[in-house]
C-alpha cells in the first residue's frame, strides 16, 4: 500500500487541476459554503468572490474552522464561529477573551460603540452594557437603585446598567455620564444575556463577554439592488447610491482560461518533484531507522498521517504557535473536529532519536497530567508529532513577561499555580510508578508544562527521555540532557551520585521555585551571585522567618500555600540524590499540612557564572 502513496497524490493534483480549469465564470453565486458555518448568503461573501457581497468572510476554504475571520476593528481581526443553539454567527475577540480569563482589570479599557464594517450599506447590532469606571476616591453614590457596583478593580469603582442596543439608550448613557459620572470614563463591552445582571464582585467577569452574537442589517437601497436586480452596491463619485448590474466580458474568459494554463503547468512541474523526492528518501538511513522502529511496534495508539494529510489539519501550516529547539508548533485540527497542535521535528536535530522517544514514551501513557500523542508523520524527511492543543499554552508566558505575545503581564494566583504544581507533581509519580516501564523525562521547565481551557497542567515534549524497567534505579548517561538552570548535579558530574528519577525531582524543584518568583526577582535586579542565589536568597528568608514577598500572595492562605511550595522545592534540589524525596512523597507533602513540612538542610548548589532565570538547551 505505501507504493501507492505517490500515485495517490497524483490523482489528488489532477483532480485539483481538474477544479482549477473549471472554475466559475465570475458570476455572483447565490450562496457559497464556509468552513463550520455551513451555507452563507448575502451580505456576506468569501475570498473567491469579494465583488459578491458587503462582508468578506475569509479563510472559508481552509481546513481550520477557527481560521474563519472578519472585520478588522481597530486593526484586530474578529474569528467567527456560529451559535448552534440560535444559528447566529457569533465574533470572537481573542485579546478580550485572554483578559477575562486572566481576570484583567483591562476589560475596562476596551470600549464598544460599534463594529467597523468596510460597507456604508451594512451595520452590525449586539448586546451591550454601558460601564462607568471610577476612580474610588471621588466616592461616587448614584442611586442605588438604578446602578450595579463593583469593586472586583482594586483601585476603581465600576458602576453599570443594560440594555440593547438602541438610540435611545445611547443617548441616556450621555446623559447619565453628564449627571452622576462626569468625573468617570465610560466604555460599552458585549454582554452575554441583559437579563442576568450580576450583582456580586467575583461574576462581573462572566458577564462581559469575548462572544459576540452578530445581526446584520442592510440599507433598503442595497437590498433592493441585491434581491431585486441581482447587482452590487456602490456609491458614485458624489457619493450617492449605485446600483451595478453585473456582466462577464469575453477578456475576462480568456484571462481565466490562460490563468488556467499556467496553473496546470506549474501543478504538474511540483508534482514531479515530490515524485523525485519520494524515491530519494526512501534511501536514507534515518528513515530506514525509524521505519523499523515502527515495524517492531505495530500496537502503539497514534495513528499514522500522510503528509498531506498533515499540511490539509494544518491549513498548509498557516497557524504557528510557537518555535523552539526542535522546530516548530502549528495549530491544525482533525477532522472529527478536535483541536490540535502539530509539532514539526527540525531535518538538522538529531537523528531520529527525539521522534522515536516521543512516540514511543507517550504511547505508554494515559494519564491527565501528561499530554495525549494522538498521531504522528514520517515522509522522507519530515517528521512530525500531532497531540492534543492546549488552548492556555505553556506555562512559561505566565512567568516571564517577554513570552506574552499581547504584552498582557499574565499572571497566575496562588491557588492556581498551586494547583499546577500539584498536578506536574502527579504527572511525575505516574511515570516514575504508574507505567509498566519506567519513564524519566530529563527536561521539566516551565516551557514543557502546557495548560488546559482550565489550567490543568500537562507534561509535554519527551524528546530527551528514557524508558528503563521499573526495577532499575540508576540509568547510563553518556551525556548530559536538558535545560541549563534545571539540570540535576548529577547529570554533569558523576561524583554528585547517579542518574535516576531524582534527576526529575530536581527540575521539577527549579520549576516551582521559578514559578514562585525567580522573574520577579529578577525584574527588581537581584544579582544572582554566590551570595544571592535564588534557592539561597529564598532559604535565608525562610530561616529568619522573612516575608518571600511573591507576587501572587494576598492573604495569609496564599502566603501557607507559597510556603508550603517553597519548603518542598528546597527539598527537591538538595545536592545529593539520596536526600531528594520521591515524586510520591513530593505529592503527599504539597497535598498535607504546613505544619507537618520541616526545612530541609542547606544543601543544594550555587553558581555565579550562569543566572538560573536563563535557559538554553544543552541536551
Amino acid at each position: 500500500m505505501k507504493n501507492k502513496e505517490p500515485f495517490q497524490t497524483f490523482f489528488f493534483l489532477s483532480t485539483l487541476l481538474l477544479l482549477f480549469i473549471s472554475s466559475a465564470k465570475g458570476k455572483c453565486p447565490p450562496s457559497f459554503l464556509c468552513g463550520n458555518l455551513g451555507t452563507m448568503y448575502f451580505p456576506y461573501t468569501d475570498t473567491k468572490h469579494p465583488h459578491c457581497g458587503l462582508l468578506v468572510m475569509h479563510g472559508c476554504h481552509d481546513r481550520d474552522p477557527d481560521a474563519i475571520k472578519t472585520v478588522k476593528n481597530k486593526g484586530e481581526w474578529f474569528f467567527i464561529t456560529r451559535d448552534p443553539n440560535t444559528n447566529i454567527l457569533v465574533f470572537r475577540d481573542d485579546e478580550l477573551r485572554t483578559l477575562l480569563l486572566t481576570r484583567r482589570c483591562g476589560v475596562f479599557g476596551k470600549n464598544y460603540t460599534s463594529l467597523d464594517t468596510p460597507s456604508p450599506f451594512l451595520s452590525l447590532h449586539f448586546k451591550t452594557a454601558t460601564f462607568f469606571i471610577c476612580n474610588r476616591t471621588l466616592n461616587i453614590n448614584p442611586p442605588s437603585s438604578a446602578f450595579y457596583k463593583s469593586t472586583i478593580c482594586p483601585d476603581e469603582d465600576i458602576f453599570y446598567v443594560t440594555s440593547n442596543v438602541d438610540d435611545s439608550f445611547s443617548y441616556n448613557s450621555e446623559e447619565l455620564h453628564g449627571s452622576y459620572f462626569e468625573q468617570c470614563s465610560m466604555v460599552r463591552l458585549p454582554i452575554r444575556d441583559p437579563e442576568l445582571v450580576p450583582n456580586s464582585n467575583g461574576s462581573l467577569f462572566d458577564y462581559v463577554s469575548a462572544d459576540i452574537p452578530v445581526r446584520t442589517e442592510v440599507s433598503n437601497d442595497c437590498s433592493s439592488c441585491h434581491r431585486v436586480r441581482g447587482g452590487q452596491c456602490q456609491l458614485d463619485s458624489q457619493g450617492k447610491f449605485l446600483c451595478i448590474q453585473e456582466k462577464t466580458s469575453r477578456k475576462m474568459k480568456i484571462v481565466v482560461a490562460a490563468t488556467s494554463a499556467a496553473g496546470a503547468m506549474g501543478i504538474l512541474m511540483v508534482l514531479a518533484c515530490i515524485l523525485r523526492r519520494y524515491y530519494c528518501h526512501k534511501k536514507n538511513p534515518t528513515y530506514i531507522m525509524i521505519e523499523n522502529f515502527l515495524k517492531q511496534h505495530g500496537h502503539l495508539s497514534a495513528k499514522r498521517y500522510s503528509y498531506l494529510e498533515v499540511k490539509k489539519m494544518t491549513n498548509s501550516f498557516r497557524n504557528k504557535l510557537g518555535q523552539g529547539g526542535f522546530g516548530s508548533v502549528y495549530k491544525g485540527r482533525l477532522q472529527n473536529g478536535s483541536l490540535v497542535a502539530v509539532k514539526v521535528l527540525s531535518k538538522s536535530k538529531g537523528d531520529g532519536e527525539e521522534f522515536i522517544n516521543e512516540v514511543a514514551s507517550i504511547s505508554m501513557t494515559s494519564h491527565v497530567n501528561i499530554v495525549s500523542l494522538l498521531g504522528f508523520c514520517l515522509e522522507g524527511s519530515k517528521r512530525f508529532l500531532i497531540y492534543e492543543y492546549m488552548p492556555n499554552g505553556s506555562l512559561e508566558k505566565f512567568i516571564y513577561e517577554e513570552k506574552d505575545p499581547l504584552k498582557l503581564k499574565l499572571t497566575l494566583n496562588c491557588s492556581t499555580m498551586y494547583n499546577i504544581a500539584i498536578g506536574v507533581a502527579r504527572g511525575l509519580e505516574y511515570l516514575h510508578k504508574g507505567c509498566n516501564t519506567k519513564i524519566l523525562h530529563f527536561d521539566i521547565k516551565p516551557h514543557n508544562i502546557l495548560l488546559d481551557e482550565f489550567f490543568c497542567p500537562k507534561i509535554s515534549d519527551f524528546g530527551l527521555a528514557k524508558i528503563c524497567p521499573r526495577e532499575k534505579s540508576i540509568v547510563s548517561m553518556m551525556v548530559a540532557r536538558g535545560t541549563i538552570g534545571y539540570i540535576a548535579p548529577e547529570l554533569f558530574c558523576r561524583n554528585f551520585g547517579g542518574v535516576s528519577h531524582k534527576s526529575d525531582v530536581y527540575s521539577y524543584g527549579m520549576m516551582v521555585l521559578e514559578m514562585l518568583g525567580a522573574r520577579e526577582n529578577n525584574n527588581r535586579r537581584v544579582d544572582f551571585s554566590s551570595e544571592n542565589y535564588f534557592p539561597h536568597w529564598i532559604y535565608n528568608h525562610l530561616e529568619s522567618e522573612q516575608d518571600l514577598q511573591f507576587r501572587c500572595t494576598k492573604n495569609q492562605n496564599d502566603e501557607e500555600m507559597v510556603r508550603k511550595m517553597t519548603i518542598v522545592s528546597l527539598w527537591c534540589i538538595q545536592t545529593d540524590p539520596s536526600n531528594r524525596p520521591a515524586m510520591t512523597k513530593v505529592v503527599e507533602m504539597m497535598e498535607g499540612s504546613i505544619s507537618s513540612v520541616q526545612i530541609p538542610p542547606k544543601s543544594f548548589l550555587y553558581s555565579s557564572s550562569v543566572p538560573q532565570y536563563q535557559s538554553s538547551d544543552s541536551s
